[in-house]
């Protein structure tokens, strides 16, 4: 049977001895603290980062929100390079391929893109139904030409999910067609559809223009609890009397519409600190100001579908106190972790300090004769009966690494404490 106390004692002799490899141990401990150093003094060093964005078409208000971001985002170390793109869903799957960095889409969209992550959510948008004077409300849109805006657009898909629970069937109760805003604009006014659908924070430069150059009026989206329990994405909303057009009134009153939610999402590989960076100049005053709608930092986490970015997780963990009831515990068990390790080390090293002793010479020619030289040996070695035993090295040996047996004791202890925190 092993005796792993002999073997134990055999080792930390053996290492005691060889000088050598207490050297080599030496010199790996201070390369690896000097590469731990280098790394926490690049760590440091203010980076630049350059991140492209996508705000979907060049004349919607993501785009607009997009542009300031960019502009806005110089004293964060940023360069932010605004991309428009067909749609939300083109933006996706750019996104998804690497080729996108950042983008503002709307809730409600495809959630299976695999590399796209939450970065924050914006305040809601709202779904905007223009129709031509002789529509007065939902039903009467039977039978007409609905422009449900491009095919890689999210608008397309929430449109659409909202006609088929008003009993609107694509193909059968009306014509989709997918014109862009800017289509819409340069088209002739004999050849626009009957109903245009459009989701943009209020007021729309593509609404105003159609109300006031091309006579649309926007009907009521009435807005019952079941909407929102059969689709997550939507809210309650209105626009308010009056906000495209006062002579004639348009819309004469308030009116209840869906809004839907706006999220920036990223791809999951950006490095966390620039999308960090990103967000503190989101929610910065200068933003705010600019955008002229509130940009409500306690609803960044409202659901999009996909798992939270890395950076949104850094953001928070900084906005977190410094110092809490846990990190405190944790700074105990901590402290008397170091102090067990520490008293170990002086152990250990007044242990490791104590003199080898010195083997026996064989008598060379000439000396004194093997037995007179044991017996005068022995005769200086006889204890006095009267003076007190010495400690001897067995002794300090044998205290020595009871003392460390008791310091690895008080280590695992910390350790424990550590781990249950």
């Amino acid at each position: 049977m092993i005796d792993f106390e002999k073997y134990a004692d055999d080792l930390i002799e053996r290492f005691r001895r060889n000088r050598s490899l207490q050297k080599k141990i030496a010199f790996g401990l201070l390369v690896v603290l000097l590469g731990l150093a280098g790394k926490f003094a690049f760590e440091l060093f203010p980076r630049h980062y350059n991140l492209s964005l996508s705000g979907g078409s060049l004349l919607g208000n993501r785009h607009h929100l997009a542009k300031i971001l960019s502009e806005e985002s110089g004293p964060q170390n940023l360069s932010i390079r605004v991309v428009p793109t067909l749609g939300a869903l083109d933006a996706l799957e750019l996104i998804e391929e690497g080729k996108l960095d950042l983008a503002f889409i709307q809730s409600g969209l495809d959630t299976s893109f695999q590399n796209v992550t939450h970065v924050a959510t914006i305040a809601p948008e709202l779904i905007h139904f223009l129709v031509k004077p002789e529509i007065k409300s939902i039903k009467d849109i039977r039978g007409k030409v609905v422009n449900m805006g491009e095919v890689s657009g999210g608008t397309r898909i929430l449109a659409k999910q909202i006609l088929d629970l008003s009993g609107l069937e694509m193909g059968v109760d009306y014509v989709e067609t997918n014109h862009s805003d800017l289509d819409l604009i340069e088209m002739r006014p004999n050849r626009l559809p009957d109903v245009i659908v459009l989701v943009s924070y209020t007021p729309s430069d593509v609404a105003e223009f159609l109300v006031k150059e091309r006579g649309y009026d926007l009907i009521e989206m009435p807005f019952p609890p079941s909407l929102a329990i059969r689709l997550g994405w939507v809210a309650d909303s209105k626009i308010l009397g009056y906000m495209y057009s006062i002579v004639p009134p348009v819309p004469k009153q308030d009116i209840q519409v869906v809004g839907v939610n706006l999220h920036l999402v990223a791809n999951k590989n950006i490095d966390p600190r620039a999308i960090a960076k990103v967000i503190e100049t989101l929610y910065s005053p200068r933003v705010a100001a600019r955008f002229n709608h509130p940009l409500i930092e306690a609803n960044m986490l409202l659901t999009s579908g996909y798992p939270i970015s890395a950076g949104t997780e850094l953001y928070l963990s900084r906005k977190a106190p410094i110092i809490t009831d846990a990190m405190i515990d944790k700074i105990k068990a901590m402290f008397g972790l170091i102090m067990s390790i520490g008293s170990m080390g002086l152990v250990l090293l007044k242990w490791l300090q104590i003199e080898p002793e010195e083997t026996e010479k064989k008598p060379e020619q000439g000396d004194t004769p093997l037995t007179e030289s044991v017996s005068e040996t022995v005769v200086a070695q006889a204890p006095d009966k009267d003076a007190p035993a010495p400690a001897g090295k067995d002794k300090d040996k044998d205290k020595s690494k009871s003392d460390i047996l008791d310091n690895l004791g008080k280590i695992t202890t910390h350790i424990k404490t550590l781990g249950g925190d």
